[in-house]
This record gives C-alpha cells, sequence and structure tokens, in this order.
C-alpha cells in the first residue's frame, strides 16, 4: 500500500511540472539557463526522496519473495521426496506428528523387524540373561535355507543371542530364544500377540520369533508403536546400534558380527533404535528411532526394491528434515 502512493505522489509531480512551466514565458540567454537549473532543483530532491523511499519498500517486500520461492521447493508431495518403499511412516516421536505417509495401513510381510518384538518379549519374562542356550537342529532355517555362523552344538548366554538376533540379524539367535521361552516356542508366539494387543498393533500377527516365515505381518503404523515401545527398552537401544561384535562359543570361537544397519557408520546420523529385515516377500525394510534436527525421529520403510533403496529413503528423510522450510511441511499418501 504504502509503494503504491509513493508511486501516485511521483506520478502527480512529474505532471504538475510540465504545466507549471508552461505557464510562464519562454526566456533565452543565461538568464533562461540559470532559471531552468533553479527550477529544477525544487523537483528533483522530492524524485530523489521518492526513489529512496520505494527502495526501502523493495528491500522489505523482496525477503517475502525469496522465503515464497524457496517455500515453492519444499516437497509437498511423494514424488518430489522420492520415496522409494512401498510403505513408509515418518513421525515426530515427541509430539507424534505425522511428518510423512505412505500406503501406512497396508498390511504387509516384515521379515526380521519382527525380531523387537522378540527381544521385547524376552526382556519383559525377565529370564536370566547369563544363562547358557545352546544351538540346536530346531533352529536351523527349513523355511528360507539362511545361513548361520552358528553351528549346532554351539553354547552362548542369552544376552549374546539377543545382541546377534537385534544387530546382526541372526536367525538361529531369534530362534533360539523363542525356542527356550517358558512354555516353548507356541507360548512365545502367543506372548508377542498379546504384547502387539497391548500397544495397539490392531492389525499385527507374530507366528515366529526370527521373521522368516511372511505370515508375520504388520503395517507402517502399527511398526511406528512397536519402535517407540522398543525404545524404552535400554538394552534394545545398547544392542540395536552396536556397529560390530565379537561372540565367543563355549567351543572357544571368536565369531565377529557387524551391524545389517549401514547407517550406524554414518556419523552424520544419530540412531537410539535400528532394526532391517529381508525377505523375498517383505522387500528390504528398515525402522529406526533417530534424532534429526534435534528432534526424536521414528521412521518406517517397507518393501524396497532396492538393496540400497532404503538407505537412499532414509537420507533422504532426513535431508528433507533437515530443511527449516520444510518442519511445518506434511506428506500424506494413502492409496
Amino acid at each position: 500500500m504504502l509503494k503504491k502512493i509513493l508511486l501516485a505522489l511521483l506520478a502527480s509531480s512529474l505532471l504538475l511540472l510540465p504545466a507549471a512551466e508552461a505557464a510562464k514565458p519562454p526566456r533565452s540567454g543565461k538568464a533562461a539557463v540559470a532559471k531552468q537549473s533553479r527550477a529544477a532543483k525544487p523537483v528533483a530532491k522530492p524524485m530523489r526522496s521518492l526513489t529512496t523511499s520505494a527502495k526501502s519498500v523493495s528491500q522489505r517486500v523482496r525477503p517475502t519473495r525469496i522465503t515464497r520461492a524457496l517455500a515453492a521447493q519444499i516437497p509437498d508431495d511423494p514424488a518430489h521426496l522420492a520415496v522409494k518403499s512401498t510403505s513408509a511412516l515418518v513421525i515426530e516421536q515427541g509430539e507424534g506428528r505425522t511428518l510423512y505417509a505412505k500406503n501406512i495401513d497396508a498390511v504387509v510381510p516384515i521379515a526380521s523387524i519382527t525380531k523387537l518384538m522378540t527381544a521385547m518379549v524376552v526382556l519383559d519374562a525377565q529370564l536370566n540373561l547369563r544363562e547358557g542356550v545352546t544351538i540346536t537342529e530346531d533352529d536351523v532355517d527349513l523355511l528360507k535355507h539362511t545361513r548361520s555362523r552358528l553351528k549346532i552344538g554351539a553354547v552362548l548366554e542369552r544376552d549374546d543371542l539377543l545382541r546377534l538376533a537385534l544387530m546382526a540379524s541372526e536367525n538361529r539367535a531369534a530362534s533360539a530364544l523363542g525356542r527356550t521361552y517358558p512354555g516353548g516356542l507356541g507360548a512365545f508366539v502367543a506372548a508377542m500377540n498379546r504384547k502387539a494387543g497391548d500397544l495397539g498393533m490392531t492389525r499385527t500377527r507374530f507366528v515366529d520369533s526370527s521373521g522368516l516365515s511372511s505370515d508375520n505381518v504388520s503395517t507402517a503404523q502399527d511398526l511406528a508403536k512397536m519402535v517407540v515401545a522398543a525404545h524404552r527398552y535400554p538394552l534394545i537401544q545398547e544392542f540395536t546400534t552396536l556397529q560390530s561384535y565379537v561372540v565367543h562359543t563355549s567351543e572357544g570361537r571368536a565369531l565377529a558380527f557387524r551391524n545389517t544397519n549401514g547407517l550406524m557408520k554414518d556419523d552424520a546420523w544419530h540412531i537410539d533404535v535400528s532394526k532391517t529385515g529381508y525377505i523375498s516377500e517383505a522387500g528390504r525394510c528398515l525402522v529406526m528411532q533417530a534424532r534429526i534436527a534435534a528432534k526424536p525421529v521414528i521412521i518406517v520403510l517397507l518393501d524396497s526394491w532396492g538393496r540400497y533403496t532404503r538407505i537412499g529413503d532414509a537420507n533422504r528423510i532426513k535431508k528433507w528434515i533437515e530443511n527449516p522450510l520444510a518442519q511445518h511441511a506434511r506428506v500424506d499418501l494413502k492409496d
């Protein structure tokens, strides 16, 4: 409004100038030149003043234009954010605010994400973590025929089995944890499903302790609740975020294992809970609780089609959240 008023005044001054000059008789010579010079001065001063005022108005307007231009670059739909995972959910844990949602109600296989529930049930039972547990034939994967470095007959303490199941996604370790639960594997699976019900995971079902069966199913929304719950267990935080660990078996063998989440080696990430998963029916999966832009964030990525896609998705989400203009943006796609 101020700018319009100033421009109107400028136009009015310019229109009045010719009329004033025309009302006076023409002059010639030096006197005329001097008179014209003196007559021009009163007009020049307001013009300089008006120019300065218009410039100050322009300076106040320009940041608004820049802000709008930058805001237009904020990803406002999944196509711009380019998340490749079939299902994805990002929640600001403190406020419970959904930052990104994509197919969050789709019921899908969750593979080794299952092992987070396995760990919670073991810890809830307050079993002796120093007790030696023997790997048996019952722990061999006859469904997917996955390999294991834990030999039949190897004895490991229960807390080492937890470490390997959570950090390295060791299937025989997870199987032994469920098998040695009071009442056996059947009682363990029942406890897993009860825990899911207690957490409000209404569209989740477990049938084993490892996640090898595609009948272990859930939704991104349910898994976010599970990650929040897992974050309350200090041992789960510790075990899931180890970069590597060396376990010593009863035979004296030293076996080195590494974390299946490559982001654990990235200093740019501050992760408190992490779990990966993969079977052919589930695709590549990743759930995390991490601190991004000084805020605790829950990330769930399910059915990523490429080997490194879930890592790429996580990094894209992190960069998006760290953009100050994206703090209030919410992306939502539910098909």
